[in-house]
C-alpha cells in the first residue's frame, strides 16, 4: 500500500498534486511519502511485537537522512555496510549500540571507526576478517561483539543478483566452516560471538525460504549449545519482497504468523534488517516526456531520467509501473528510455504505456528503494532532487546537484612541458 493515489483523473502524493512538484521543483524528481515510509515500519513492528525484535532499516536501500532520521524517531535500528553509511547513521542521531554492521569487504579503517563509536556488533563473513576485528580490537583495546553471517544454502528464488543465501555466492560462512571458527574463537581475548545472522536474498515474496534457513539455523544452534557455546542474538536479516507489477508478496502479518514460532523457539533476542519492504513502494521517481521518436519497429518515449536516476532496470531488468500525472487516455506499445548514451538506458521495455505528449510527465512507481541511492553521475549528469511530502507539505531533503558538483574534487594539471 501507498500514498500515491489518483483524485479525479490526477495523481497525487499524500495531499499534494505530484504534477505541481515536477513543475515546481523540476525533474527529475524523487517523491517521497512519509506516511507510506511509517506505516510499513509499524506494519512490522506490529506484526513481530510479541517478541520484540530490533528492527534494524537496511540504509543501502535508500540512505537519505531524512528516512533515517524518520525511522530512528521511530524507535528503528540501523543496519550499515559501510564507513559513509556508519557516518550517515550516526549523522541521524541512530544509537550505536542499535547499530550492526555487515559487508564482506570491511576495511581496516572502518573497523576501526565502527569500534570506536560503539556498534551493537558485526556480521562477520569469514575467519580472515574475524582476525582482522581481533587485531583492530586488541591494539584498541576495546572488547568487542560480533555476530557469524551464515549462509545457509536455500533457494530464494530471485534474481541471481540479489540472491545471497546459495553457497555459490560470496556471503556468508558454511555450518561446518561456522563451527570450527566458532569454536576457535574463543582464543581471541577482544572478540565475542553473541549471535548468528543469516540474509538470504532480495524481493522474497514468500516465506518459504526464511522458513527453510531458520529451521537449519535453530537445528546449528542446538549443535552449539552442546559445546557450550551461549548465545544472545539471532539476526533474520531482511529481503521482504513488495509489490512493483503483479506479485503477490506476503504482507508483514503472514511472513509473521510463518516464522513467529521458530523464532520463539530460539530464545533468543530477534533483530531484522527490513529495507525494499520499509522504503520501496514510499518513493516515486517523475521524468518529463522530451521526445516522442517513431521507428519502423517501435516507438519510443524519451525521457529526461535514465538508468544514471534508476539502474534497476538495466541491471536486473525490474519492472516498474508507469502512471501518467494525468490519467491518459489509453495506452500505446513502446519503450520509455532515457538520456543516457547506452543500450541499456531504458525504463520500461516492450510495454503498454499511457499514451502521453512531450512536455507531459511520467511516473515510475516502487521507486524508494534502491533507486537514489544506486544513482550516478554517469555521463555527467547532475543526481535528481529528493523532496518528502507530509500530508500538504513538502520539503526538500537533497537539492538537486550543480554542475560545479560534477568537479569539485577533481583537478586540472598542466601536464605540458
Amino acid at each position: 500500500m501507498h500514498e500515491f493515489k489518483y483524485k479525479n483523473r490526477d495523481l497525487y502524493c499524500e495531499n499534494i498534486k505530484v504534477e505541481d512538484l515536477a513543475r515546481r521543483f523540476g525533474t527529475p524528481l524523487y517523491i517521497y511519502s512519509y506516511h507510506t515510509l511509517i506505516s510499513h515500519f509499524t506494519k512490522l513492528r506490529d506484526a513481530f511485537k510479541s517478541i520484540n525484535p530490533l528492527i534494524c532499516y537496511s540504509v543501502k536501500a535508500n540512505s537519505n537522512l531524512t528516512i533515517l532520521k524518520a525511522l530512528v524517531d521511530k524507535g528503528a535500528g540501523l543496519d550499515i555496510v559501510s564507513g559513509g553509511e556508519l557516518f550517515r547513521a550516526l549523522k541521524a542521531g541512530c544509537l550505536p549500540r542499535k547499530i550492526v554492521y555487515a559487508s564482506v569487504g570491511k576495511t581496516t579503517f572502518e573497523i576501526e571507526e565502527a569500534i570506536k563509536a560503539g556498534i551493537l556488533f558485526f556480521n562477520v563473513e569469514s575467519y580472515p576478517e574475524l582476525e582482522n576485528i581481533q587485531h583492530i580490537a586488541k591494539r584498541l583495546r576495546k572488547a568487542v561483539n560480533v555476530s557469524l553471517r551464515i549462509n545457509p544454502d536455500v533457494e530464494p528464488k530471485t534474481h541471481k543478483y540479489i540472491t545471497t543465501g546459495k553457497i555459490t555466492n560470496k556471503f556468508g560462512i558454511d555450518f561446518k566452516s561456522a563451527k570450527e571458527i566458532i569454536l576457535l574463537a574463543r582464543a581471541f581475548s577482544y572478540l565475542k560471538i553473541t549471535g548468528l545472522h543469516i540474509h538470504i536474498g532480495s524481493q522474497i515474496t514468500t516465506s518459504t525460504p526464511y522458513v527453510a534457513a531458520l529451521k537449519k539455523v535453530i537445528a546449528f544452534i542446538e549443535v552449539l549449545k552442546k559445546e557450550g557455546v551461549v548465545l544472545e542474538y539471532l539476526n533474520i536479516g531482511g529481503g521482504l519482497g513488495i509489490i512493483y507489477d503483479k506479485e503477490t508478496p506476503q504482507t508483514a502479518q503472514r511472513f509473521a504468523a510463518k516464522v513467529l514460532p521458530l523464532l520463539k523457539k530460539t530464545g533468543l533476542k530477534i533483530i531484522m534488517e527490513p529495507g525494499r519492504f520499509i522504503v520501496g513502494n514510499s518513493g516515486i521517481l517523475v521524468a518529463k516526456v522530451l521526445y516522442i521518436k517513431n521507428t519502423p519497429k517501435k516507438k519510443f518515449i524519451i525521457v529526461d531520467t535514465g538508468m544514471n536516476d534508476l539502474i534497476r532496470p538495466a541491471l536486473y531488468e525490474a519492472y516498474h509501473n508507469i502512471l501518467p500525472l494525468t490519467k491518459a487516455k489509453g495506452e500505446e506499445l513502446a519503450d520509455m528510455v532515457g538520456p543516457i548514451c547506452e543500450s541499456g538506458d531504458f525504463i520500461a521495455k516492450g510495454r503498454n504505456l499511457p499514451k502521453v505528449k512531450e512536455g507531459e510527465y511520467l511516473a515510475v512507481m516502487g521507486a524508494g528503494a534502491y533507486g537514489f541511492s544506486m544513482s550516478s553521475n554517469y555521463n555527467s549528469r547532475r543526481r535528481a532532487e529528493e523532496v518528502m511530502v507530509l500530508k500538504d507539505k513538502v520539503s526538500v531533503i537533497r537539492k538537486r546537484e550543480v554542475y560545479q558538483d560534477l568537479v569539485r574534487n577533481e583537478a586540472i594539471l598542466k601536464l605540458s612541458k
